[in-house]
């Protein structure tokens, strides 16, 4: 006689099913979990890459002393050429820059030498604005007092999407970044 020709009993088939059934109600979980986690970075590197893109910006404005640029710029000299600007609270504004902006800044008027980006031109979930301290005044920046450094702060801000899928509807997060940049001499 051949061997044991018993086959699947119905018990066997119905615990086979409820192990499978856990494991895929497991794993259907964890998909929007991982959805949230894929967008979330995403948005948190793009809110990194435009503000890297402004500081580079901003790091390369002309904020340049009077005179020749052989001798020393005086710390408590005015700029003769400011197109960083300077704005703790607010945008930072120059009357000195002699680069093209919205309005003519070397006039002696003051004008806005970074604008608030709300959105941000070309990615419109985005807000983006730049702040200019002075490291000479009394707190100083990071521990750095100097007239002739001021530190930059770039600031971009998403709404993250919410934990359902959509998009969020509370506060936003931020991407910072930050540099001291001392005036050329």
């Amino acid at each position: 006689m051949a061997g044991d020709e018993r086959g699947v009993t119905l018990a066997e088939v119905l615990v086979a099913t409820i192990v499978i059934s856990i494991g895929l109600v497991g794993l259907a979980m964890v998909i929007p979990l991982s959805t949230y986690g894929v967008h979330e970075g995403n948005a948190l590197s793009t809110a990194t890459f435009l503000a890297e893109q402004r500081l580079e910006e901003v790091r390369n404005a002309t904020w340049a002393c009077p005179g020749s640029s052989a001798s020393p710029c005086p710390v408590a000299a005015p700029p003769a050429n400011d197109c960083l600007g300077l704005g703790s609270a607010s945008a930072p504004t120059s009357t000195t820059c002699e680069r093209e902006l919205p309005t003519d800044c070397d006039s002696g008027t003051s004008c806005t030498t970074w604008a608030d980006e709300e959105p941000v031109t070309g990615s419109p979930a985005y807000r983006r604005n730049v702040r200019v301290i002075d490291c000479g005044s009394g707190s100083g920046c990071a521990g750095v007092v100097d007239g002739a450094m001021r530190l930059v702060r770039v600031t971009v801000t998403y709404t993250p999407m919410s934990g359902v899928g959509g998009q969020g509807t509370g506060t936003g997060k931020s991407a910072v970044l930050e540099m001291i940049i001392a005036r050329r001499q």
